[in-house]
């Protein structure tokens, strides 16, 4: 299929009447068109420069559905190179960054009623609503941040982004059944980054999850069927807990991983899955095979803790030990998503207030604090890790953690 096929209609939108992160969106159809480059170098250049245009840090516009289709034509087509970028790519326009939506998956009934509920709302009546919310703040800081988010809120705005993005995620959604067939591909990257993707849309999980079984019974790249294991939990798939079971005792630790993940998911709990996560929870599998796993940026570790974490069942002490032992062998960005796990095990929705002496909280408590001040100051830099700490309101700079925990000053 040449470029004029895959192509077609492409210069026939007005882009500049469409908008993305800069502005007029005129610059979407020659990074389409590079896409098609013979030049691994312009290729790349065109994937990073949409993801920042049409999905700048996690956001997506006008113009990002509009380029779905395009993207999903140069993915099938065999004549494009590098097609598990786009696939990705189109993963991520869909569903913005996967953390969001783990470890249950895409609440997509809850999605569509919480635009609709946007789309029928008083805009005074939500004005109010923020209103009250900054006046129940619990202390100072808090109050400061909470009035900053009500000065910058405008309903109209907070709407049309809403429905841009779910906009974006049904119009992935509609390529799917073309994309589905992917999962046949000669390059297990492609497969495997298709196997990610189709985990995203539930509304599509009866031909999805039947095109899963069919790769999962013939592949054998580890990577790809990790992957697809992880989707066809996330996609509700019961009918393959006995294939599931087979690899939670099997040989190879990333499949034991990925099917403890998706038993769990799919609410199937005992103590050798407990165990397999709170495993994974510390030692993590290599997971820098190629192709790797995609989901949490490829952290086993991470979604191990995260998916423990949002068990209802009780946890045995070992399992709650686990994820704090993970969190301390973590740093930087890998920290995100421990200190969440481990807070939520530990504090639940979050430390009293006004915050008690040390020696007053539970053991789990006061070692997860003693683990959060020992991190390294690489580590407190973040922005992100920070706000963490204060959603738990527990003391947000290394200092004051420090103190509380009992420990030296930083020298």
């Amino acid at each position: 299929m040449g470029d004029r096929d895959v192509l077609a209609g492409l210069d026939e939108l007005d882009w500049a009447a469409l908008s993305h992160a800069y502005g007029p969106a005129d610059d979407v159809p020659g990074l389409l068109k590079a896409l098609r480059s013979e030049s691994h170098d312009e290729r790349k250049r065109a994937v990073h420069e949409l993801y920042g245009n049409i999905f700048h840090q996690g956001s997506r516009y006008q113009a990002t559905a509009y380029a779905v289709p395009f993207l999903a034509r140069l993915a099938v087509d065999p004549a494009t190179d590098d097609r598990q970028e786009i696939v990705h790519l189109l993963a991520s326009v869909a569903i913005g960054y996967d953390e969001a939506h783990l470890p249950r998956g895409v609440d997509i009934a809850g999605w569509r009623a919480e635009v609709g509920r946007m789309r029928a709302a008083d805009p005074a009546e939500e004005l109010r609503k923020i209103d009250e919310w900054v006046e129940v703040a619990q202390d100072e800081g808090e109050r400061r941040v909470r009035s900053w988010r009500r000065d910058m809120f405008d309903h109209a705005e907070s709407l049309r982004y809403a429905q841009d993005e779910l906009g974006v995620y049904d119009a992935v959604r509609a390529e799917i059944p073309g994309l589905r067939r992917l999962l046949g591909d000669d390059d297990a990257e492609t497969r495997s980054a298709t196997a990610y993707l189709l985990g995203w849309f539930p509304e599509e999980a009866a031909d999805s999850v039947l095109a899963l079984r069919t790769l999962l019974a013939s592949e054998i790249v580890t990577g790809v069927t990790a992957n697809a294991i992880i989707s066809a939990g996330l996609l509700s798939d019961a009918e393959l807990i006995p294939r599931l079971r087979e690899h939670l005792s099997g040989p190879e630790p990333l499949l034991r991983w990925a099917a403890a993940v998706a038993l769990a998911r799919l609410d199937v709990l005992d103590p050798e899955i407990i165990g397999a996560l709170a495993s994974a929870s510390v030692d993590p599998p290599e997971a820098d095979v190629a192709p790797g796993v995609h989901f949490l940026e490829g952290d086993p570790r991470a979604y191990a803790s995260q998916t423990l974490a949002a068990l209802d069942a009780k946890l045995p002490a070992e399992s709650v030990d686990a994820v704090l032992e993970g969190l301390s062998r973590s740093a930087e960005v890998a920290t995100f998503s421990m200190a969440t796990a481990a807070l939520r095990l530990t504090f639940g929705e979050g430390a009293p207030r006004p915050l008690p002496p040390f020696k007053e909280l539970t053991e789990p408590q006061r070692r997860v604090v003693r683990v959060l001040a020992e991190l390294g100051p690489e580590t407190w830099r973040w922005g992100n890790f920070v706000e963490i700490v204060r959603a738990w309101n527990l003391p947000s700079t290394h200092a004051e953690c420090r103190a509380y925990a009992g420990f030296d000053a930083l020298t």
